[in-house]
């Protein structure tokens, strides 16, 4: 999977009508010519191919543990498994 290439968007106007977007996207240049195509994941739901960094079995564990986990703990699995 290729690496995430995040570009800010400061238009009030054009944030507004990304966000009232729910299908794909086709981005084009002030003369029209296509630029690049985007189809947005659905809000909650992961990209395809990313992998969470534990699984909703790990996390429910977790979860029903009543100390859980110190932050520091967590982050340093993190690193451990997928780097920093």
């Amino acid at each position: 999977m290729s690496a995430v290439t995040t570009v800010v968007i400061t238009d009030p106007d054009l944030l507004a009508r990304l966000a009232a977007t729910d299908g794909p996207i086709a981005f084009c240049g002030p003369d029209g010519a296509f630029v690049r195509f985007a189809n947005p994941a659905p809000r909650g739901k992961l990209p395809a191919g990313v992998r969470p960094p534990i699984t909703d079995e790990e996390f429910e564990k977790l979860r029903q543990q009543p100390d859980g986990r110190p932050l520091a703990e967590v982050w340093k699995r993190i690193h451990e498994r997928y780097g920093s």
